[in-house]
């Protein structure tokens, strides 16, 4: 089941999803949604400005608070802004140290295990109140294949990676399956906040609530997942979920405007944003080689012999079925923007997808953008013939190619050369 969370946020689940998204939120847009199914959480206002971030603060002032840059990514406490500031989490003790520490952060850039090296934007910062808890737990909800349904997953050992917590000791997750349609009983509910250890009859009966509404939650917000680490139980005996992350199924964005409303871009990569508004099927990844093809499949096992021949590619692009010239054109604006791109192979397997158009938008793009990045081209199936005889007449230099291996081979050549 664990292995399941963990593939949740992985590559291949992103490629072979083409371009789906699966949503992520911000930690104060998390908070809203959690209040607004009754689960309690510390108080918190988000601040978009130094200023705010002073007012803010003082309406903490008797339990002091804790700055939260709000940035797509885990591991922002151990992260480092681009200016220096080390860390995207910090205690706070006065309304001054809230501005001070919110000027650093927004408009810097947090680097952490989970952006690369280039880092994500700060746009907005959270203030929320301190409260200590005297025992921190996990607790999420997810789809499982195991079991073909939700589940409830939960450890009293929270606060920390849950992927070490499972490999060091497999015992100390509880995984609960979840009736689709019903949701979990007030009984089943209870029954894991016991095996987790919560003690007081209270504390009990908040947990079991938390637990039946974070399934709500997933279920009538169409979420993929929700991670609620730490929950915590505090030291006057109350449970809060101290920090929230939830994902969404984008096909159900038509219907969860609301929820779709609540979408960053400054925090995804500016050409993917720019793909999918052409329905172009792209991820961007380190290397130096451009890869156009047409289905998942095609373009994993594109990446897979370039990498057998000693490159790497640059980016996963998909153009579909329905590719147009005008698409291919597209696709080839936004790879040949990408200054690491020294070689572009377009590797096509014309099933449903006509070669010729493959070859028109070539030609097209190479025309019209002064293409100067050496195209490696390798044309397979419906108008093949065709696509070929285009691609002769175009006078550009266009290398075409029948053998994949031989393709791939050149294509690495030309990106090292």
């Amino acid at each position: 089941m664990l292995t399941t969370m963990r593939k949740a946020s992985t590559f291949a689940r992103t490629v072979s999803a083409g371009q789906r998204r699966f949503l992520s939120i911000h930690e104060y847009q998390s908070v809203n949604l959690l209040n607004s199914y009754g689960i309690p959480t510390p108080k918190s206002i988000a601040a978009k400005t130094p200023e705010e971030a002073y007012e803010a603060a003082k309406q903490f002032g008797a339990t002091g608070s804790v700055i939260k840059a709000q940035v797509l990514a885990g591991g922002r406490g151990k992260g480092k802004f681009d200016n220096g500031l080390q860390g995207g989490v910090h205690k706070v003790e006065s309304p001054q140290q809230a501005k001070e520490y919110a000027s650093k952060m927004l408009g810097a850039k947090l680097i952490t295990k989970q952006t690369g090296a280039a880092g994500r934007i700060c746009n907005t910062v959270m203030l929320a109140e301190r409260r200590d808890p005297a025992h921190e737990y996990y607790v999420a909800v997810l789809n499982d294949r195991a079991t073909g349904g939700p589940v409830l997953v939960a450890s009293a050992q929270g606060g920390m990676n849950i992927e070490e917590v499972a490999a060091k000791d497999p015992d100390a997750i509880i995984t609960t399956p979840i009736d689709f349609q019903n949701g979990l009983s007030q009984s089943e509910a209870l029954e894991v906040a016991k095996k987790l250890g919560f003690k007081g009859e209270t504390a009990q009966e908040e947990a079991a609530n938390i637990f039946i509404n974070l399934y709500k939650i997933f279920k009538e917000k169409d979420a993929t997942q929700i991670e609620i680490n730490p929950m915590a139980e505090t030291s006057d005996g109350h449970v809060l979920c101290m920090d929230a992350k939830f994902g969404f199924d984008d096909n159900a964005e038509f219907r969860q405007k609301d929820i779709f409303a609540l979408r960053d871009i400054t925090q995804e990569e500016p050409s993917e944003v720019e793909a999918q508004k052409a329905n172009l099927n792209f991820i961007k990844l380190d290397g130096s080689i451009g890869c156009l093809v047409n289905g998942a499949g095609l373009a994993m096992a594109t990446m897979d012999v370039l990498a057998l021949h000693g490159g790497n590619p640059a980016n996963f692009l998909d153009v579909g079925g329905g590719a147009t010239p005008e698409t291919v054109k597209k696709a080839f604006e936004i790879i040949s923007a990408d200054p690491k791109v020294k070689s572009i192979f377009i590797n096509i397997f014309g099933g449903i997808m006509r070669c010729d158009y493959i070859a028109e938008g070539v030609i097209k793009a190479s025309k019209e953008l002064s293409m100067s990045i050496p195209l490696i081209v390798r044309l397979k199936g419906t108008k093949e013939a065709e696509a070929k005889q285009m691609i002769r007449e175009s006078g550009l230099k266009i290398i075409p190619f029948d053998n994949l291996d031989d393709a791939a081979e050149q294509a690495v050549q030309l990106a090292h050369a």
